[in-house]
């Protein structure tokens, strides 16, 4: 009994390690694309912001999701937590978060293939949002005020 409460805290270790990870990953990646955006289409500048965005999805950002689901999905069972009202709103952001991440990544597809559609305050606004999906999330967790 003893060593599944110590896997379990080494777990809940890694799940908040790589829930930071992907949180860096989603502040950064809408920083990238205000740059980006300023540069000139099929410029050398365009290409390295292209390379650059690929990295950081491909490096931090995918990794670190799937490492949060699993990790996190295993910890919500050793719990019972899908029988606990507040874990089925800490679900509803994550799966939000998660479609926000989808969203950011196929807004990097979009800019690498020449369109800026969205503008420099739009993507500022959207750097908000994994901020204030975190702080939601932390008070949940910690508070868990249902």
């Amino acid at each position: 009994m003893e060593m599944l409460a110590m896997l379990y805290i080494w777990v809940k270790a890694a799940h908040i390690i790589f829930v930071i990870f992907w949180m860096a990953g989603l502040f950064m990646l809408p920083r990238f694309f205000i740059y980006h955006q300023e540069c000139v289409v099929g410029s050398e500048e365009d290409s390295k912001w292209i390379e650059r965005e690929k990295r950081l999805k491909n490096i931090i950002l995918t990794p670190s999701i799937i490492i949060v689901w699993v990790l996190g999905l295993f910890l919500a069972m050793q719990i019972q937590a899908f029988q606990m009202g507040w874990f089925h709103a800490k679900l509803l952001v994550v799966l939000l978060l998660s479609g926000y991440h989808g969203w950011m990544s196929a807004y990097a597809s979009k800019l690498a293939r020449g369109e800026r559609k969205m503008s420099d305050k739009k993507l500022r606004l959207m750097n908000e949002v994994p901020g204030i999906a975190a702080a939601i999330i932390v008070i949940l967790v910690i508070v868990k005020p249902f």
